[in-house]
């Protein structure tokens, strides 16, 4: 029988220090189903910032996982197939998505990460690490307004991160949306994780008491944003 596909787009605050709650990380972890999984981190998009992956280290290691990272910065492992598929879960850091996606695709990583995907390896991450695994994010990887990026299409439509901690993200998601620039979609507020089975949206989970998520689509006299109360992890 096939595995179920999960991914855990987060708003922000995934990661955010080492005296985290931990919440959204124990949720991503538990969706392996193992005691001690292996848990990849994939920090490309902030050109491999040490003091993120040390932040990666202590959570999950207190997790009781078996933390490793991917480096694309320093030396990357030759066998690059073998080394991702060797993980029971795999989680993207934020940072400039648009500058990771060519970098993933110049070594062939989207290729593997589909393939991972495909067997039933839960994936994640926060901003460019949430925005990656749709058909399009809103993303400030340019200097200027925020874009919309074509990113991996493992779940259709679009999604935006940071939705109640960056004030344009908002009003700029809802003008793409009911523009058609991109398709209907889902935000979350920082500290929001919107879980994802089989490419359908399952349910929202929060490590904060009154951060939401949201679902964003066009309609025909205008856009429709709907809160989606998630589950609270706290």
């Amino acid at each position: 029988m096939a595995r179920s596909r999960h991914i855990l787009a987060m708003g922000g605050g995934f990661l955010a220090d080492p005296d985290n709650n931990l919440h959204l990380e124990r949720y991503f972890r538990d969706l392996t189903g193992l005691e001690s999984p292996r848990i990849l981190f994939v920090p490309t998009a902030s050109g491999d910032h040490e003091p993120y992956q040390l932040r990666f280290f202590q959570a999950f290691t207190r997790l009781g996982c078996r933390p490793s990272v991917l480096p694309f910065f320093k030396r990357t492992p030759q066998d690059l197939e073998s080394f991702v598929m060797d993980h029971d879960a795999i989680a993207v850091g934020g940072g400039n998505t648009r500058s990771m996606l060519a970098i993933w695709r110049d070594w062939g990583l989207d290729v593997i990460l589909r393939k991972a995907y495909d067997n039933g390896t839960p994936m994640g991450g926060s901003s460019a690490g949430s925005i990656c695994w749709f058909a399009q994010g809103i993303t400030d990887s340019i200097a200027g307004p925020l874009t919309a990026l074509p990113c991996l299409g493992f779940l259709s439509g679009s999604n935006c991160p940071h939705y109640d901690s960056e004030t344009e993200r908002r009003p700029t998601f809802q003008a793409m949306v009911g523009a058609g620039e991109v398709p209907d979609g889902h935000a979350a507020d920082d500290g929001v994780g919107l879980h994802f089975v089989d490419g359908a949206f399952h349910q929202a989970v929060a490590n904060r008491p009154k951060s939401m998520a949201w679902s964003v689509r066009r309609t025909p006299i205008g856009v429709e944003e709907q809160a989606l109360e998630p589950v609270r992890l706290v």
